[in-house]
């Protein structure tokens, strides 16, 4: 029996293949990790020029060290809000620095907000022209390092999505997400089999803080439980780890090793990204 039209539609919007996205197949996805943004305790004073001028560096790098792909994000607004609690300023800002990475560079650009920016994470990709977003929590329940209470987004996320003619922004959603800790019961299968469900294209797994690695054995499960559904790693690849990593998985997104000295805060290594990605590419041909 044929599916229903609307069932038809809602299979054709969600991709089973990151080529539709990244060009290839199995992606390397580069971190763009903004310097604070105003309202954030580690904000000077320095203004939006010197945290464009920064992100536009570590873009280059990314670039020309050969990724498949970048995320631009608020990654030193720490502590970090939740959802509706991420305040303008900071939205305005991350908009404003993410279109300067998008003129800049011609390969497929993403947005997360972190925590969790749900709709205004959409409104900073449709401003930038992003490819993709990444949603932290886009389905289920848990409580954030900072303390916040948080739901999945997937209700208001897809609704504002489909208003603002958007469906073409994709979704890539954490399960089990990193800097929290999930409401009892929802183990990962749970939270993968409701995340596929409610129609994310991709599916990431991480360690539990930001430059921690998943276990190994987890990304397999993770892979057997998504189905058609594509599997990145979202945290902790390292030139040590990549060739197991991209063994099972269907691509990694990588931060903090690929920094000068392996440190989160610092500028982007060219060299280290171009020694992570031969890596992985060497051991795939």
């Amino acid at each position: 029996m044929p599916k229903p039209i609307w069932k038809e539609r809602m299979d054709a919007l969600q991709i089973t293949d990151l080529n539709d996205i990244f060009r290839t197949a199995k992606p390397i996805i580069g971190m763009v990790h903004c310097w604070p943004l105003p309202g954030a305790p580690g904000y000077t004073g320095y203004g939006i020029q010197t945290i464009v001028d920064n992100a536009l560096r570590d873009t280059y790098a990314l670039a020309e060290g050969g990724v498949d792909g970048i995320i631009v994000e608020n990654m030193w607004d720490i502590p970090y809000r939740v959802g509706p609690h991420i305040a303008p300023e900071s939205i305005a800002a991350h908009a404003v620095v993410a279109h300067a990475v998008r003129e800049a560079i011609d390969i497929p650009m993403g947005i997360n907000v972190v925590h969790n920016g749900s709709t205004a994470l959409l409104g900073i990709a449709l401003a930038s022209r992003a490819d993709f977003i990444r949603v932290c929590m886009f389905t289920g329940a848990g409580v954030w390092d900072a303390g916040s209470w948080d739901e999945g987004c997937a209700a208001d996320l897809l609704r504002r999505r489909k208003e603002l003619g958007a469906e073409h922004i994709k979704i890539l959603a954490d399960v089990d997400k990193k800097h929290s800790v999930r409401f009892p019961g929802i183990d990962l299968a749970t939270h993968m089999q409701w995340t596929c469900f409610f129609g994310a294209d991709a599916l990431i797994v991480s360690g539990t803080m930001t430059g921690d690695a998943p276990d190994l054995d987890k990304v397999r499960q993770a892979k057997r439980l998504a189905g058609n559904q594509p599997v990145l790693i979202g945290s902790g690849t390292t030139i040590d780890n990549i060739v197991a990593f991209m063994g099972v998985a269907d691509g990694v997104i990588v931060g903090s090793s690929i920094k000068e000295d392996g440190l989160c805060e610092h500028p982007v290594s060219r060299e280290r990204v171009r020694i992570l990605i031969h890596a992985a590419r060497v051991h795939a041909e």
